[in-house]
């Protein structure tokens, strides 16, 4: 059994340990409120520019303009890309292994075909550098609080690619964010935009200079919000992972303070038997 200065030693350890825990839980919980708020106010806009789209696309139903469409140009696929995003730091429990395995299952069994990779975030560059994927573009340092501005060029990579026939469809692999205990890897196809199906809502508007030209111009636009959606998703499922992973660990380190104070008072009271004991041998070899 360690003598009671080690086991003092250990729980002092562990009680700092715990400290530095629970500060990490509280930021995280603090930035998750606002990531959360983020990724809630988004979700409206998404849903209603996808509405103006499937208004916009029931509009022009000239099948010479069609071309004129390329994102919305449905392809056989002999090859494909995929934008995995993952998390920026650690300390989120299983959430990023997730992540990178899901892309990897697409990637090797689910695709088919030729997948390039595009990546946000470091862990995610590091895994499909070291297992040879072919990665054609990364971006790291993204940050808690990225802007539409930070996401376009993620976007461009893939909408060039598509666009030239690089590639035939574009899939992005994020964290969804479903509540603050439940993180789900996802897989959502971004391009070519699958042509909504209920529309109605925007038809009677008129839209200048043409509904083909709103259109055209908002084809890129869902694109890049689509891709800005998915990261906001990512960035509140890692707030949220790594806070619920530093409760877990904050718990943890209690339990094990209380474990170890009973080995303590255990280990302190067999130190005060036996000394007891040699007092009361020394007391009786002296009377003797």
């Amino acid at each position: 059994m360690p003598n009671p200065r080690e086991i003092r030693r250990r729980i002092r350890s562990v009680r700092n340990m715990s400290q530095i825990t629970r500060a990490m839980e509280m930021v995280s919980a603090a930035k998750m409120r606002r990531a959360q708020q983020r990724v809630l106010a988004s979700r409206p806009y998404s849903e209603r520019l996808q509405g103006v789209i499937a208004d916009l696309a029931a509009l022009n139903v000239d099948p010479e303009a069609a071309g004129a469409f390329p994102l919305l140009e449905q392809r056989e696929v002999r090859r494909s890309a995929v934008i995995l995003i993952t998390l920026t730091a650690g300390l989120t429990g299983a959430l990023n292994s997730n992540l990178i395995r899901r892309a990897s299952r697409y990637v090797v069994s689910e695709a088919g075909v030729p997948v390039e990779v595009v990546v946000a975030g470091k862990k995610g560059r590091d895994f499909m550098v070291r297992t040879r994927q072919d990665v054609v573009a990364e971006f790291i340092g993204l940050g808690d609080s990225p802007s539409l501005q930070d996401v376009r060029p993620i976007a461009d990579v893939a909408l060039q690619d598509f666009v030239t026939g690089k590639v035939d469809a574009v899939y992005v692999v994020f964290a969804r964010f479903v509540n603050t205990l439940a993180q789900v890897p996802d897989v959502r196809q971004i391009l070519p935009i699958v042509r909504p199906t209920e529309a109605g809502i925007y038809t009677d508007y008129i839209f200048e200079p043409s509904p083909a030209a709103v259109l055209q111009s908002l084809l890129p636009r869902f694109v890049e919000i689509q891709v800005y959606q998915a990261l906001l998703e990512s960035i509140a499922s890692e707030h949220s992972a790594r806070m619920v992973a530093m409760r877990n660990a904050s718990q943890n380190a209690r339990d094990l303070v209380a474990d170890l104070s009973l080995s303590y008072n255990k280990a302190r009271q067999a130190q005060i038997t036996r000394e007891v004991s040699e007092i009361a041998a020394g007391a009786n070899a002296l009377g003797g």
